[in-house]
């Protein structure tokens, strides 16, 4: 079966950083669209930042010039850096991919990491 796990959410003071990466439990052959979600609690889950294969990105208002989201194409990683962090960060951070292909070939169309915790305070 395959999985998405996360990394690197934690606590961080206002104005800190933090990195998250994301990796598959198996290898894949290809993913088309890699991205990162949040959920702040009483508040849906929102998109933040995601990447295509050809490397186009795309980011909510909310973190344009403070978060950068990468991928790594041969070993199908994601990451997010993180800087400027403020409080409203403070959220349940999921990766996501879209149109998986395993190397069997089988197709699978959305998966969910479980989420990491990154709270912002002082």
């Amino acid at each position: 079966q395959v999985q998405l796990v996360e990394s690197g959410g934690g606590l961080v003071q206002p104005g800190g950083s933090l990195r998250l990466s994301c990796a598959a439990s198996v290898r894949l052959f290809s993913i088309d669209t890699m991205a990162w979600y949040r959920q702040a609690p009483g508040k849906e889950r929102e998109l933040v930042a995601d990447i295509t294969s050809d490397g186009s990105t795309n980011y909510s208002e909310s973190v344009k010039g403070r978060f950068t989201i990468s991928r790594d194409g041969a070993k199908n990683t994601v990451s997010l850096q993180m800087n400027s962090l403020k409080p409203e960060d403070t959220a349940a951070y999921y990766c996501n991919a879209k149109r998986v292909r395993r190397i069997s070939g089988l197709d699978i169309a959305e998966l969910w990491g479980p989420g990491t915790l990154v709270t912002i305070s002082s």
